[in-house]
């Protein structure tokens, strides 16, 4: 198992990040590693996710929505292949806090495989510290699509 764990604190209700990280449609206007989400964020549904670290190659993959609890929660499942060779649950778990709210960014990774993917995801922990100091510019400037 490898764990990969970021948190960044944003000065605005819950709410007003909950509808920037699901208005999927506008990730490529700001999102430096998640380039691009097609699908819902229910529980059930399926993604369809590009993410490309800085100077890496795009990656695409089709992980099941887990959670997707408003103004608090989305969580997802992506595998290759079959449970156990590599399966990896991304995050975003968005607190309350006096004064707006911390977001927790992050993902466990378990299978066989994981070992192998080593450096690969060495690199992971800072492509979800630019992720988050993106989406904590857009909530906190108001940007386009970033109602408060």
């Amino acid at each position: 198992m490898r764990r990969i764990a970021t948190a960044v604190d944003i000065d605005a209700p819950a709410a007003a990040v909950w509808r920037v990280l699901v208005d999927f449609p506008a990730y490529p206007e700001w999102n430096p590693f998640i380039r691009r989400i097609a699908g819902e964020p229910k529980v059930g549904a399926r993604l369809e996710v590009t993410a490309q670290p800085q100077g890496g190659k795009p990656m695409t993959f089709r992980p099941i929505v887990r959670v997707a609890e408003p103004a608090r929660e989305l969580r997802w499942l992506g595998r290759v292949l079959v449970p156990g060779i590599f399966d990896g649950e991304h995050a975003f778990i968005i607190e309350p806090r006096s004064g707006g709210c911390r977001l927790r960014h992050e993902e466990t990774f378990r299978g066989l495989l994981v070992p192998a993917f080593g450096t690969m995801l060495d690199g992971l922990a800072h492509a979800f510290a630019e992720l988050n100091t993106a989406l904590k510019r857009r909530v906190e400037t108001g940007a386009p699509g970033a109602p408060r």
